[in-house]
């Protein structure tokens, strides 16, 4: 069984991490909360927050982030995944079909009401994988 941690190597630190997912144009909302992810080259997933003083106080934004770090932290090894696409040889295919690389992943709060565990970690899984599909969508070569 992976360990439920979070680690600092799991999470987005600086602002150009922050432009890059955001640059990237794949955002899904529903409910409270906003997704937007990229695949990155890591082989697991990167959680950013973005909760702003719309939310409320200091104390209930504070509050929205630790729901989310600890949804994230329970649900990070069932998130799904960036399959690696590999050109040429059929051996690279068939280990490139056993990789998989992870999302940066930016969370926005857009209200704090009556938030609980149960709905956030509902409302993550469902937003991942719709963007996740979206990724899928992007990187299938054209015919």
């Amino acid at each position: 069984m992976p360990r439920l941690t979070l680690p600092r190597s799991h999470r987005l630190a600086h602002d150009l991490e922050y432009k890059a997912v955001y640059d990237a144009k794949v955002r899904k909302a529903a409910g409270p909360l906003a997704v937007t992810l990229m695949p990155n080259a890591r082989p697991h997933h990167r959680l950013g927050l973005s909760v702003g003083r719309s939310v409320g106080t200091a104390v209930s934004r504070t509050r929205c982030k630790r729901l989310v770090r600890e949804a994230f932290r329970l649900l990070q090894h069932d998130l799904p995944m960036h399959p690696v696409q590999a050109a040429g040889q059929p051996q690279q295919l068939h280990e490139a079909r056993n990789q998989s690389q992870g999302f940066d992943i930016v969370v926005q709060v857009r209200s704090a009401d009556a938030l609980t565990l149960e709905q956030v970690q509902a409302s993550l899984q469902e937003l991942v994988a719709r963007g996740a599909r979206e990724w899928a969508k992007r990187s299938e070569p054209h015919r």
